[in-house]
């Protein structure tokens, strides 16, 4: 096992701004992404769901490949390979077995740089993307998040649905495409990471060999910020057992100095653990609900925090009652120091579960170069944890939990 203390990664930039981060493990699984500072966000309104159904076309055809050649590419050889879209990002990913860095480099290479969108492999792709999109009216769990991010953000960027409408996706074209990625893309927003036992100098010549000879379109990013944010209620009628509800408002970005207080405040409140406020007081205590968590997300000039819950209709009032309650109890009341203790343990115990993820450390690895062109260690991460007061989780709390400035979105 290597320790925390032994982790190094090293970074390199290429002369076209492609940025490059590496750690040397001693394992026969390899893992590598490409990070690319493009999600839904980055779209007009006539363009929403393009940067994810781009994601989903990279690997539909080349100059040299079809689409069946790409996908056995890695699969062929045991491995995996898959992608995402997020407000900010897109993300092309592999698992693969160590020998196979050249080959995985190549392909990415390939798929990122010389796609060509064939017309009959988007039709077919459009028909997979809308039903995905049609998917989620059954799942009023993910909808309803998707939903609230417009509700929050209206019409802008961040209040974009990523996967888009079918409309929008039925008008994609080929042209549409490759307008989109020109505009967007550019050799100093893309960040390749790799974990795996393979020397840095190694993995940079390969890197080189591959990515160095993309031209340089270095572009700046011009992202609209968030304006005038006015809280706001709705409620949707839908035909289903329970009811569903989200409550939440703006919050601090990546760039924050509160943001890892936040963080901290957020498991305590509904992480992911079975103890979180939320849990033991509307599930455990009372049974009102089966599901009931928060989440905070942190974007590059804003963020959102919100409390999510599923419950009976019945008690959809109660449970909404007792969510606020719980904010407002962390408003007006500094922890103890024996409850802060307690709750800095525990996110630190669940921070070092989650770098035990490879795959997931590689995806972080990207984005952390991306925003802030670092990485911060496991061990830099604790010991800002360690620093939090009860005095600056109360003074958090009370910017972000402010009863006026809830927007709420419910389902019934």
């Amino acid at each position: 096992m290597v320790l925390e203390s032994e982790l190094t990664y090293s970074q390199h930039k290429l002369s076209n701004g492609i940025r490059l981060v590496h750690r040397l493990t001693y394992s026969q699984v390899a893992h590598c992404a490409v990070t690319i500072n493009v999600g839904s966000r980055d779209e007009e309104k006539d363009e929403e769901g393009i940067a994810h159904f781009i994601e989903h076309c990279l690997f539909k055809g080349t100059n040299k490949r079809k689409s069946f050649q790409i996908l056995n590419r890695i699969d062929g050889v045991g491995g995996e390979l898959n992608a995402f879209t997020t407000k900010e990002e897109t993300c092309i990913y592999a698992t693969f077995l160590n020998n196979y860095h050249d080959r995985v480099l190549e392909l990415f290479s390939d798929i990122l740089f010389s796609s060509t969108f064939p017309k009959k492999e988007l039709e077919k792709e459009k028909i997979a993307v809308i039903d995905e999109i049609n998917s989620y009216e059954d799942n009023p769990s993910e909808l309803i998040l998707d939903e609230f991010d417009n509700l929050v953000f209206g019409k802008n960027g961040l209040g974009h649905y990523t996967l888009g409408t079918p409309k929008q996706v039925k008008g994609f074209t080929t042209e549409k495409l490759n307008q989109f990625i020109e505009k967007t893309y550019s050799t100093d927003s893309i960040v390749i990471s790799t974990i795996g036992d393979i020397d840095f100098d190694k993995w940079v010549k390969l890197c080189e060999k591959y990515f160095g000879g993309i031209k340089t379109n270095a572009k700046p990013i011009h992202r609209n910020s968030p304006k005038n944010y006015k809280p706001k209620e709705k409620v949707k009628k839908r035909n289903t057992y329970q009811s569903h509800v989200v409550i939440g408002n703006p919050a601090f970005s990546y760039k924050n100095k509160n943001k890892i207080t936040l963080s901290l405040l957020n498991n305590i409140i509904g992480g992911p653990a079975m103890n979180s406020r939320l849990n033991m007081k509307i599930r455990e205590k009372y049974g009102f609900t089966y599901s009931i968590e928060s989440n905070y997300t942190a974007f590059s000039d804003t963020g959102l925090f919100v409390v999510y819950a599923a419950t009976d209709s019945k008690y959809i009032d109660k449970t909404i009652g007792l969510i606020k309650n719980e904010l407002d109890f962390f408003s007006n009341k500094e922890m103890t120091p024996s409850s802060l203790k307690i709750a800095k343990q525990q996110l630190i115990g669940q921070l070092a579960i989650q770098y035990e993820s490879n795959q997931n450390e590689v995806i972080s690895m990207g984005k952390s170069i991306l925003n802030f062109d670092r990485i911060d260690s496991l061990k830099t991460t604790n010991q800002e944890i360690e620093k939090i007061t009860s005095k600056q989780i109360l003074e958090v709390a009370q910017l972000i939990f402010q009863k006026d400035n809830y927007s709420q979105l419910k389902y019934i």
